[in-house]
């Protein structure tokens, strides 16, 4: 319950975010400068998050799991009541970043479940996390979408309330900011200590082996212990064991290979397939709601924050239905790889779908029902991210010769998937921008470009060994 308000609060403002940023006049009344300003604000959300993660974790080693997992849903929902009320550009950037920076704490929670569970239930515990994610984020756009400007789509009940004239968008920030305390006092109710780092006997001697200490490049999600005992704080893994306690000596004799040694080519193949994948869906993510909101004479769809949201809302519904019930028996099935290769085909697809999209509706002078079989098509291609996530941590088990190592190499993809997710964003939104701007290929440069590098992952996923482990 503590991982709902999450996806909750990180996906809520997307039906609006884009009419937030015009409203706070940062454009200076030039739309095609949105997607340079919108961006900033998608990436400071994965930049705080990756920063923090660690520290988190760290936090958790010294003060137990309960009190930093029960921060998290409070400094999330004081975020987003800031993030409702600000009136200016730079609030929004700070307040993101400050959701972002609460949300790395998150990743605590899969080192809890590790530790109230053992090898009999641990599947079907963190089963849970990706059903709360898809849940989650299935139903951020809906608030955002439905209750966004309610003076305008409710006049009769919020029209006399000057409060919502001068904060259209405070009411979505303020139900999602609710369901971040239930769910903290859920857990302040429910949630009893699990332990710390320092039960252990190493931590007890002042003798702590981190991997925080041992990598030359430390990255934002690192596991904090080593051998054995090491747990993964990311807020995106996903699953984490905890062994029992080892003696300090053996502590000792079982220090982790060096980084280098594990980037075998299976392995940095892999890394780069998911550098590519994360890129290209988050950039998908970002562009979707960005085009959806653009006036029709740029390019886009101009569709108002209450229908965005609920496309995207209703389009979330059916992606949870298709994570649970389709996902895993398309992964037993297909396998990993093809599932993969499907992916990157669904990018280039979409992507290339894009101008087509923007000829039918200045065509048609908005959406007719051409241009909602193509979106149609489009959403379609999007259910398959949730198997390509699947898909691609059952690609780096197979890339591994030595499962010992699993830890480490999972730490690397989560690295890999932080930077990139920071990176799409700003990268995605301001090629919208600068192609609308510069009016670069008709205004849809951002789609050839884009195009371009995902016909490269494409051609990565193509070679992947042909295995696949039971999953």
């Amino acid at each position: 319950m503590l991982q709902f308000a999450e996806p909750i609060t990180a996906t809520v403002i997307y039906p609006f975010i884009n009419k937030f940023v015009r409203d706070t006049g940062v454009i200076q009344g030039d739309e095609r400068k949105t997607g340079y300003y919108a961006g900033v604000i998608e990436s400071t959300f994965f930049v705080a998050e990756a920063l923090t993660v660690v520290y988190w974790g760290r936090a958790s080693d010294y003060f137990g799991r309960r009190p930093i997992l029960l921060i998290g849903p409070v400094g999330l929902a004081l975020s987003m009541v800031g993030f409702g009320l600000s009136t200016n550009y730079w609030s929004l950037v700070v307040f993101r970043c400050m959701q972002g920076a609460f949300n790395g704490n998150i990743g605590v929670s899969k080192v809890v479940m590790a530790e109230i569970t053992d090898s009999t239930n641990v599947a079907d515990a963190f089963a849970l996390i990706p059903i709360m994610w898809t849940c989650g984020s299935a139903l951020g756009p809906i608030i955002g979408g439905l209750l966004s400007q309610p003076a305008k789509r409710w006049p009769k009940v919020f029209q006399k309330l000057i409060f919502f004239h001068q904060f259209p968008y405070y009411l979505p920030c303020v139900v999602s900011a609710f369901i971040a305390l239930v769910s903290s006092v859920i857990g302040f109710i429910g949630l009893k200590e699990a332990g710390s780092a320092f039960s252990l006997p190493v931590f007890r001697k002042k003798k702590r082996i981190t991997a925080v200490e041992q990598c030359a490049t430390p990255d934002c999600t690192t596991s904090l212990l080593s051998g054995p005992n090491e747990q993964d704080y990311s807020a995106t893994s996903t699953a984490s064991t905890i062994e029992s306690a080892e003696p300090e000596d053996e502590l000792r004799d079982l220090a982790p290979p060096p980084l280098l040694s594990l980037l075998t080519p299976p392995v940095q193949l892999t890394l780069l397939v998911y550098g590519f994948m994360t890129f290209s869906d988050m950039s998908l993510q970002v562009l979707r709601p960005l085009i959806y909101s653009t006036s029709i004479s740029l390019g886009g769809l101009g569709f108002d924050p209450y229908r965005i949201g609920t496309i995207m809302g209703t389009w979330g519904v059916i992606n949870a239905i298709f994570t649970l019930t389709c996902v895993p028996m398309l992964l037993r099935k297909f396998g990993a790889r093809k599932i993969q290769i499907f992916t990157h085909f669904s990018y280039v697809s979409t992507l290339a779908l894009y101008p087509i999209l923007s000829y039918l509706v200045r065509r048609a002078s908005g959406a007719d029902a051409l241009v909602w079989a193509v979106m149609v098509i489009q959403l379609t291609f999007a259910l398959t991210t949730s198997a390509s996530y699947a898909s691609i941590f059952v690609l780096l088990l197979e890339s591994i010769s030595n499962r010992a190592s699993l830890g480490a190499v999972n730490g690397m993809a989560q690295a890999v998937g932080c930077i990139t997710r920071a990176i799409a964003p700003t990268v995605a939104s301001s090629l919208f921008s600068i192609s609308l701007e510069r009016h670069l290929a008709g205004g849809h440069m951002v789609f050839l470009i884009l195009f371009g590098i995902s016909v490269i992952g494409l051609r990565l996923t193509f070679l992947l060994p042909k295995r696949s482990v039971v999953v």
